[in-house]
């Protein structure tokens, strides 16, 4: 194939790609002085948020009295600048409305006062953090001691990213907290929705494959293991055959309550305090307080020259 040949096919895949009728569905129209989320600096910012949780392991923070407070400050300050710019995205990205001077200013005022909310956040995440650390090392016969959790199990960088990216949710910012979820989703396998309520003391051993949907709610002290969903059962459709949106579909698992690997458990249902919910089951209805839900016995039949037992 000569060049003139390539160059002929190239201007015809242009025309292709440049065509409207192609992008329009898969586009975003970017307005200038508007920042767009960026992948990598919320990846930066939710490594800066580790170090401030996790003191001594994420990051170069010395454990110095008398320099530990300055290293916070810079941190602080880091995540100030760089999380102000990406909740202005969210907010840019996600309006429907004409973009004027008035509106951009109203937004680049709101999302410094939900940065700031959130800096005021991260001293409760850090305790919320520190629970779920000791929750997994006294679930865990396995774990040898509680910085061997932080440093190394994926649960807790799963779970670290979902309470900061809950947290934002919670002030108000589109795009961003489903962005830093999926980060999470990426690096361990652990799929935790943003807008999930979840409590206290939570853990997930091993975790590969937990799936938690966007409207669960999950009480204190709930231990989950690896392959666990909590989907839902249906999707409600609206007169045009689409999903309706906002609809509670997903369990309610409330306190005490260990569900066991590969469980599946599905719809608006409640699973009662200190139930057990077995490996492989899958549940529908509403499980009692205190109940254990297993997997049927298996039979052996033992065959003896081709006759029955």
């Amino acid at each position: 194939m000569d060049d003139k040949n390539v160059k002929q096919r190239f201007e015809g895949i242009v025309d292709a790609l440049s065509a409207p009728t192609s992008y329009l569905k898969v586009c975003h129209e970017h307005y200038e002085d508007e920042p767009m989320p960026s992948i990598a600096v919320l990846q930066d910012i939710v490594e800066k948020c580790r170090q401030l949780i996790f003191p001594g392991f994420y990051g170069f923070i010395p454990i110095n009295p008398t320099t530990l407070k300055y290293y916070t400050g810079l941190l602080v300050d880091q995540i100030y600048e760089m999380l102000n710019d990406q909740v202005l995205a969210g907010l840019c990205f996600s309006c429907t409305q004409e973009r004027t001077v008035e509106l951009l200013m109203s937004r680049k005022k709101l999302s410094k006062q939900i940065t700031i909310d959130f800096i005021e956040s991260i001293p409760m995440l850090r305790e919320k953090m520190s629970k779920d650390v000791e929750a997994a090392f006294l679930n865990d016969p396995a774990a040898s001691h509680q910085g061997e959790v932080v440093f190394s199990y994926p649960s807790i960088k799963a779970i670290c990213n979902y309470r900061v990216a809950h947290c934002l949710y919670k002030l108000g910012v589109p795009m961003i907290p489903r962005i830093i979820s999926e980060l999470a989703h990426s690096e361990t396998g652990i799929d935790i929705h943003p807008h999930a309520q979840i409590g206290e003391s939570f853990s997930i051993d091993h975790g590969t494959g937990v799936v938690i949907g966007s409207t669960c709610i999950i009480g204190d002290r709930v231990q989950l293991f690896q392959g666990v969903t909590l989907g839902a059962k249906s999707f409600p459709l609206d007169e045009n055959g689409n999903p309706i949106k906002g609809i509670a579909r997903h369990p309610i698992v409330e306190n005490d309550v260990v569900i066991y690997s590969n469980a599946t458990i599905l719809g608006r249902i409640t699973v009662g305090h200190h139930a057990t919910i077995g490996g492989n089951v899958w549940v529908t209805d509403d499980v009692l307080p205190y109940a254990r839900i297993i997997q049927g016995r298996s039979r052996v039949e033992k065959f003896i020259d081709g006759g029955g037992i």
